[in-house]
């Protein structure tokens, strides 16, 4: 692209309007060129287009734009099939005849654009371009994780001894919990990653125990911290920690020192309402000598920079999370990138004969020449619970292995644990009788189990059922949009349950309407992804029953709110399978468009295929769409994987 003439630099901007009016781009994307032409000065049509991309990319969760990436195929930016024929010329055909060279040549003589060292708001690095903000959260999470690798910690006395009251002798498969836990008692950052039902939550209980019972014996007990994204995933990690930290061989006196009530991430840093920033930072950082996060996938780049913000250099971090779950909503993929390589293990040989020396286990076929994170990233890789519903465990592997013949062929075998309906549409009348059938059970918890007595702890009691009972089936679908989107099929489904004398109706607030907090609630005390249901409660005082959302809390509470005050709230008969995230279900249904989408990819399908802990059901219109998600792995530009 060569400078351009005014009238040249106009028709970037139509392309870009145009772009914007086809919801290619966000009105943000198209502000942001604007501002660099107006105010900034700018006037070479490739450096707008360009900042206009850096800027679009981030609203795809990618952290910066990547230039090589970009080049390969160019049109791959926009997805909208729809709109091919109103969008005007497509990135392919203003990009023609540029090579990577060309462009960065083209930023470097942009007064927008610098490689760090100074304050432009765009910032060029490795053929790379990022935001300002975004580069410096890399920088940030890049620095921070560095210096935590390098700072060692010293093992409780007899770590051997120790691990061997934890687990059993070695056998003939390498107990990696066993390992996890021995290399989290060496540095400030450990990063322990598997599916569901690997034992990340036995493992870390029974890694705090180690630690907290050395520690006591000094007479210094530890300040630990527990975390996770989102309410949902800390009140799951809640229901599961209480049982396996009462199970540990140790004496109550330390067993009481080890917290049992998770929070969400915001909550423990102290979001400042209306703000990006948080109370804990480096200059009042958090009073903790260790910190758990659990579901670390969910975890974008700029949270994690706020959190490795907050803690003390020599605060011990745990990331625990699967690296094959979807990444973020926000930008990054943060744990994906930490354990890039997390498979293979790369462990050196002092690493090899220190875990040999203090486990007796051999993880030598896993040595390599990894670096500082390699040696502290724990992969568990044997699955217990899905010994009772092989068919998911089976299906989940194929799709994470990217091979859509094994995926058929765990099909074909017909598990009992496995249901695939081909709809006709998303109006397939199946489609409905499966939902209706899945939400049954919990409407009639509600009606059978409605208290007799009017007092908040009979009140609470019928909630907590209720809420249980709603985590018996859960349908998910891929997109938010369209009929086979969330926002048709909540209210099509409403409308079933309705005809069906399920619900007393459709729309509006009713009793036993599930709703989702769609933004954090701080005068609630509620997040972003809390789950409620409407009920229909008897006021303690003696006054008429009004409608209240009950909501779990991360401490086994129950939060009753009224829907007044609700305002960002929405139906969750159907709900993404991002939003899913944190949670489990006995049941999981995922409906898939008739037509194949970007957004439908290999992690999107193992994301909800092991949401489902005893059985899966798929529900879709074409069979090649299943097998593209599969083939489709999840790609997000980044350059956080080569800093570590």
């Amino acid at each position: 692209m060569q400078q351009p003439e005014a009238s040249q630099q106009r028709s970037i901007f139509e392309a870009l309007i145009r772009w914007r009016d086809t919801e290619q781009l966000r009105p943000l994307d198209l502000a942001l060129a604007r501002f660099f032409a107006d105010e900034g000065g700018e006037t070479d049509e490739t450096v707008l287009l360009l900042a206009a991309l850096a800027s679009q990319q981030l609203g795809h969760g990618h952290i910066c734009l990547d230039l090589d990436h970009l080049l390969a195929d160019p049109d791959a930016l926009f997805t909208s099939e729809a709109a091919e024929t109103e969008m005007g010329p497509r990135p392919g055909e203003l990009l023609a005849g540029t090579t990577t060279v060309s462009l960065t040549e083209a930023l470097a003589q942009s007064p927008a654009v610098d490689t760090g060292e100074g304050n432009a708001p765009l910032v060029l690095q490795h053929n790379r371009l990022y935001l300002r903000r975004y580069w410096q959260y890399e920088q940030t999470v890049a620095d921070q994780l560095s210096r935590k690798l390098a700072h060692e910690t010293q093992p409780p006395a007899n770590l051997r001894a120790r691990l061997e009251t934890l687990f059993d002798a070695p056998g003939e498969q390498t107990d990696w919990q066993k390992v996890a836990c021995a290399l989290a008692t060496r540095s400030a950052l450990t990063v322990i990653t598997g599916g569901p039902g690997t034992g990340k939550t036995t493992t870390v209980v029974k890694l705090l125990g180690l630690l907290q019972s050395g520690a006591m014996e000094n007479d210094r007990p530890l300040r630990i911290r527990l975390a996770a994204p989102t309410g949902k995933a800390a009140a799951r990690l809640s229901g599961s920690i209480g049982a396996a930290v009462e199970a540990l061989p140790f004496a109550d006196s330390v067993k009481n020192e080890i917290p049992t009530e998770p929070t969400t991430l915001h909550r423990l840093l102290g979001r400042r309402p209306d703000s990006r920033h948080f109370r804990h930072h480096q200059h009042n950082p958090l009073h903790a000598d260790l910190v758990v996060v659990d579901e670390a996938s969910m975890i974008d780049l700029e949270l994690m920079a706020g959190l490795l913000d907050a803690l003390r250099p020599e605060t011990r971090l745990v990331l625990l999370g699967d690296k094959d779950q979807l990444a973020s909503v926000d930008a990054g993929a943060v744990l994906g990138d930490l354990c890039r390589d997390a498979d293979r293990g790369g462990y050196d040989e002092t690493t090899c004969a220190w875990v040999e020396e203090q486990t007796g286990e051999s993880i030598d076929a896993f040595a390599g020449d990894g670096g500082a994170l390699a040696q502290q990233t724990a992969m568990l890789r044997h699955n217990w619970r899905f010994r009772d519903a092989p068919g998911i465990g089976e299906l989940a592997a194929a799709v994470n292995a990217g091979d859509p013949g094994a995926a058929r062929a765990v099909w074909q075998a017909e598990h009992d644990d496995l249901e695939q309906i081909t709809l006709a549409g998303p109006r397939d009348r199946r489609l409905a009788r499966t939902a209706v059938a899945g939400y049954s059970p919990y409407l009639q918890t509600l009606r059978n189990e409605r208290p007799a007595s009017i007092d908040t702890e009979a009140n609470d009691a019928w909630a907590k059922k209720v809420l249980d009972a709603f985590t018996g089936f859960q349908l998910l679908c891929a997109l938010r949009q369209g009929p086979a989107g969330a926002e048709g099929l909540n209210t099509l489904i409403a409308e079933a349950l309705h005809q069906a004398g399920e619900i007393e109706r459709a729309e509006g607030w009713y009793e036993g309407r599930p709703v989702m907090l769609t933004r954090n609630d701080y005068q609630l005390g509620l997040m972003n992804g809390d789950v409620g249901i409407t009920l229909n409660v008897p006021d303690p005082d003696g006054a008429a029953s009004r409608l209240r959302v009950a909501f779990p809390l991360p401490n086994g509470e129950i939060r009753m709110v009224l829907p007044s005050r609700l305002d960002a709230v929405e139906t969750v008969y159907a709900m993404t399978v991002h939003k899913s995230q944190g949670s489990e279900f006995d049941h999981t249904a995922l409906v898939l468009p008739g037509m194949d989408n970007p957004v439908l990819t290999r992690e999107l399908l193992y994301t909800a295929i092991t949401r489902a802990k005893k059985r899966f059901t798929l529900l879709s219109p074409n069979p090649a769409v299943v097998e593209n998600a599969i083939a489709r792995p999840t790609w997000r530009a980044s350059g956080l994987a080569e800093q570590l």
